[in-house]
């Protein structure tokens, strides 16, 4: 009976099929679709376009006239027009959409931003704190402990007053607020007055680096204040918390404890408990995380629909056991729902399951038919009008992209794998012929395909979403999510159960922890070996964005489009395919097998980190560390590797051990395979002061990797030649050396230049290295010691006769002008103004240079 209903929906549907058949499907089920459509095209438009106001309210003006007329003309003739009507909603909403975005970016005229502009400048300004303040602690970062700066903390404040010439003056806009030191004792409410400097953010200055600038600008936050101490902030005013803020508040300590108890979440299966119930997953501990990301199951431990879908569900059906009517269950899950969006962690799949929860408890209330494609265009619409921005970032592009590709494909994955498995002729007869009637019945159970199809669903249509954003692509998602579906949903069903059971009978309630931790480590074991055995993720870095328009094309089309005959579909299906992939194996090609050289100098701050990229499929990174960043592995150098392609870094190569070159390596070993850390002597040294070379070693070890010496440094697989020129063994074993005297100086050769990189090498090092190789000429110099003039001999450059010099330095540095600036026709990069900068040799030795952003 199942394969006849489907095949007559599947009828029903191919006679629909077409242009006209759609469009009037749409119009008569799910009309807020145009809305959605037209609000994101204007968004779009109006981000690239950036066309004025008047613009689009002149046309909106002539689309709503337009419709009148068109109104008043069907009411009087008795037709109807509805793909006129139709297309003019479409436009009206696409200037809706360009008028919000726009009126969004426009700052008031007595904001904060105005009285910044473009400079650093100190301020006192008065204001409301409106969120939590934040530790920015790194608990996470294995060199925490040698910054010297303490953790700092970060909160936004609404600006109400800023102190001019002439007294003080009402101000507007938020900012965002770092302090230097921890900040325990301030709420959301205080009324504070800051001490503090005022400036704009800095964007990206490295390929694949987060834009925190671009991030903060879409939530309207283009100004940041910097306040050194506590002292610098005085607290005006404790501001009563109000009623709303208390009873979320209570809500959500009273979740809280009702799932792990009054003690702090310190065992892995209670914090995963309240990643999958509640949606935090803060204190997750990184190795999980990271198993969660590479299986791509890190959707599971993010507040999702499918959190709103359990609960909503279990309370309707206690609801129905009690006996109330629909119209009573519908409200009892609104209030529901609003209780849970108050507890649960505010993000874009929150809002959107909360807006299609009350659509459907709307239309039982109101006795309507509820379509979902309606309710997924109605949150849209709603997110985007209240912050249009959300339209660009990846947690929204996922969250909606997954529940309209469920919508959309997941019937239709569901009847083709029915057909080609329990179905198909051959299985039936297989079944006959063994006569297993307990198999036949568990083969034919639909829960396992129509998990497989949900799944297969989503993932499709998230996959260009996350190889744009992320550049990796990982096919086997889809049969892992159907291995872990059911942990997933005992655990959440269970903790959900509690939820509800701790408010009434809580001896009960504690007694489930027997029941779902024994799950919640098994489903840790789970995802941790499924993450060790799964080979199949591939990084293929950044990808233009015409490829991912050609994706979702395609799905488009195998998806509505209809011919007669399957056959011409199949063909153009088909060969599309084969096209992307194509497209995806000549990106990633180019990238593991290079025919010339790049060498990228990072900007790390005060410190250094280079990747070099050989010809062949041979990466080298010399160095990676920072003096005034924290974690530049996992925050700079990891994301610059995933947008390039790389997955592998075959040789890390560390020049001595100060921490400035040193302290991102641990983090780059977890993210990254790294096939061997070579050191110099100096690291063998009993004599290490400060202890930075056993830590370093150690922390290597507890992660895989052993560090040897420099010199079994092996020859790299390439065209290209890496040589070591200093020191020397009787350089390490001379006391009188300084220390940055010690640091490894190396030499690449390849199609006839030369790239000299001398890490901290002073005065007297850079003469001794002259002195033993006195026609030493290179095309490319590193400039020593993070290109100080200080410590800078005063023929060393003038000697090396470079084209190029290149130093690894700090803002203060630039501003200060302690950098070497040399003549000529010398060209000089920077990496504090220059961002990141990138030289490229090719075979015939032509050399191209570039910094990835001026500041």
């Amino acid at each position: 009976m199942d394969q006849i209903q489907r095949k007559l929906a599947e009828i029903d549907r191919r006679l629909g099929a077409s242009p006209a058949g759609y469009f009037k499907q749409i119009i008569s089920t799910a009309p807020l679709l145009f809305c959605a459509i037209g609000l994101m095209g204007g968004i779009i438009v109006q981000n690239f376009a950036a066309m004025s106001v008047w613009v689009w309210l002149t046309m909106l003006g002539l689309c709503a006239v337009t419709i009148a007329v068109l109104y008043v003309r069907t009411q009087n003739t008795g037709t109807y027009a509805p793909v006129l009507l139709s297309t003019c909603a479409l436009v009206c909403f696409v200037c809706v959409g360009a008028i919000r975005l726009a009126s969004f970016y426009r700052a008031s005229e007595n904001d904060i931003s105005t009285l910044v502009g473009g400079e650093r400048r100190l301020a006192t300004i008065r204001g409301l704190i409106v969120s939590q303040p934040y530790a920015d602690s790194n608990q996470d970062w294995a060199f925490a402990k040698y910054k010297f700066a303490d953790s700092g903390s970060s909160f936004y404040l609404r600006v109400q007053e800023a102190e001019t010439t002439a007294g003080w003056a009402k101000a507007g806009g938020t900012i965002r607020v770092q302090v230097d030191e921890a900040v325990t004792d301030l709420q959301p409410g205080d009324y504070v007055q800051l001490y503090c400097w005022l400036e704009g953010f800095q964007g990206a200055t490295n390929p694949g680096q987060f834009d925190i600038r671009e991030y903060l600008a879409r939530k309207g936050v283009t100004v940041g204040a910097s306040v050194k101490t506590r002292d610098g902030i005085e607290l005006l005013q404790n501001k009563p918390v109000g009623i709303f803020a208390k009873i979320k508040a209570r809500l959500r300590q009273a979740a809280v404890q009702a799932l792990v108890g009054e003690r702090y979440p310190n065992e892995e299966s209670e914090k995963l408990l309240l990643a999958l119930v509640l949606g935090y997953r803060a204190n997750i501990d990184k190795t999980t995380l990271e198993a969660f990301r590479r299986t791509g199951l890190l959707h599971f431990i993010c507040l999702s629909g499918m959190n709103f879908g359990i609960l909503i569900g279990i309370v309707w059906w206690v609801c129905k056991t009690v006996g109330l009517m629909k119209p009573a269950r519908a409200a009892v899950c609104m209030i529901t729902a609003v209780m849970f969006l108050s507890v649960v962690p505010e993000n874009a799949p929150a809002f959107r399951a909360a807006i299609i929860c009350f659509a459907f408890c709307g239309s039982i209330l109101f006795r309507r038919q509820v379509n979902p494609f309606n309710s997924l265009a109605l949150a849209a619409v709603v997110l985007l009008l209240i912050r249009p921005t959300e339209l660009f970032e990846a947690d929204w592009q996922l969250s909606f992209a997954s529940v309209l590709g469920i919508l959309t494909l997941c019937p239709r994955f569901y009847t083709i794998i029915r057909e080609k498995t329990v179905e198909h002729p051959w299985l039936a007869v297989f079944m006959k012929v063994k006569n297993r009637p307990f198999l036949i019945r568990i083969v034919e159970r639909p829960e396992p395909y129509a998990m497989f199809s949900t799944s297969l669903a989503a993932w499709s249509a998230s996959a260009g979403i996350l190889l744009y954003q992320f550049g990796t692509i990982q096919p086997m998602t889809s049969i892992w999510t159907v291995i872990v579906s059911p942990l997933i949903g005992v655990i959440s069903v269970a903790g959900y159960v509690k939820l509800v059971l701790a408010m009434f009978v809580p001896n009960i309630a504690n007694v489930m922890d027997n029941l779902i931790m024994p799950f919640s480590d098994l489903l840790i074991w789970v995802v941790k070996f499924l993450a060790s055995i799964d080979e199949t993720q591939m990084l293929i870095g950044q990808v233009p964005a015409a490829l991912i328009i050609l994706y979702y094309g395609l799905i488009a089309f195998a998806a509505f489009a209809y011919f007669r005959r399957p056959m011409p579909k199949r063909v153009i299906c088909t060969v599309i395919i084969i096209f992307i992939t194509m497209w995806i194996g000549i990106i990633k090609w180019e990238r593991a097998g290079r025919n010339d050289l790049a060498i990228s100098v990072l900007d790390v701050g005060h410190g250094q980190a280079i990747v070099a990229q050989l010809p062949g499929t041979t990466n080298i990174l010399f160095d990676a560390g920072s003096l005034t960043g924290s974690d530049i592995g996992r925050r700079i150098v990891v994301p610059f590797l995933q947008y390039n392609g790389i997955s592998r870094i075959n040789v890390c190569f560390v020049s001595h051990n100060d921490t400035d070159h040193i302290n991102g390596v641990p983090e780059i070993a977890e993210y990254c395979k790294v096939g061997g850390v070579y050191a110099n002597e100096e690291f063998f040294d009993q004599t290490d002061q400060w202890g930075t070379a056993k830590f370093f070693k150690d922390q290597m070890r507890k992660r895989g990797v052993e560090v040897r010496p420099s010199r079994a440094f092996p020859a790299p697989d390439s065209s290209a030649i890496v040589k070591i020129l200093w020191p020397s063994k009787d350089v390490y074993e001379n006391e009188e050396v300084g220390e940055n005297d010690k640091s490894s100086v190396c030499l690449i050769e390849f199609a006839g230049r030369k790239v000299l990189l001398c890490s901290d090498i002073e005065e007297a090092a850079q003469q001794e290295l002259l002195r033993l190789y006195p026609d030493l000429r290179a095309d490319i110099v590193i400039v020593p010691h993070h290109g100080s003039a200080r410590t800078l001999e005063a023929n060393f450059l003038e000697a090396l006769s470079p084209d190029i010099i290149i130093s690894s330095c700090g803002d203060s540095a630039i501003e200060k002008g302690l950098v070497v600036a040399p003549g000529g026709n010398t060209r000089e990069f920077y990496t504090a103004r220059d961002g990141a900068i990138t030289v490229r040799v090719d075979r015939s030795g032509k050399i191209e240079a570039e910094g990835f952003v001026r500041k």
